[in-house]
């Protein structure tokens, strides 16, 4: 009887060994390459967040004033997304990154600051384009005031 139980607890012990074995080795990932890509600066009005994809679209870095330190009314300033600006480029030229279009969204003020970033960091930009949506008389006003 003593046996049994002893080499279950082996066997049980085992698979929770194994189980735990697996799952840290899924979570590396493969550094690929890349010459070309896209970067996502959207800039709202309490924080800026750079996104880094490759052509198709998968995403291989991103940062933001928030995930640099920066918090509260510091976080949506032109130095925080200057910043986080430079760690993505870093992060980037660390993939291999030459050339990226640069695809700005948004009406906070962080955005100039990161684009003269990517300048410096020696990235070409071979595109710069403004997607900030405008609404064409978009949502209806909130009712008047009664005093």
């Amino acid at each position: 009887m003593f046996t049994f139980w002893y080499s279950f607890l082996l066997f049980y012990l085992n698979v929770l060994i194994m189980a735990r074995v697996m799952r840290k080795g899924s979570g590396t990932r493969v550094k690929r390459n890349m010459y070309r890509g896209i970067i996502y600066i959207q800039s709202g009005y309490h924080n800026t967040i750079l996104t880094v994809t490759n052509i198709r679209g998968d995403v291989s870095c991103w940062s933001s004033a928030g995930a640099c330190g920066f918090r509260g009314k510091r976080k949506s300033t032109s130095f925080a997304a200057k910043k986080a600006a430079e760690v993505v480029a870093k992060k980037a030229i660390d993939f291999g990154m030459e050339e990226a279009k640069i695809l700005v969204s948004g009406p906070g003020q962080g955005r100039e600051s990161a684009i003269r970033e990517f300048f410096k960091s020696g990235i070409k930009v071979s595109v710069i384009r403004e997607k900030t949506g405008i609404p064409h008389n978009g949502c209806r006003p909130p009712k008047k005031r009664r005093v």
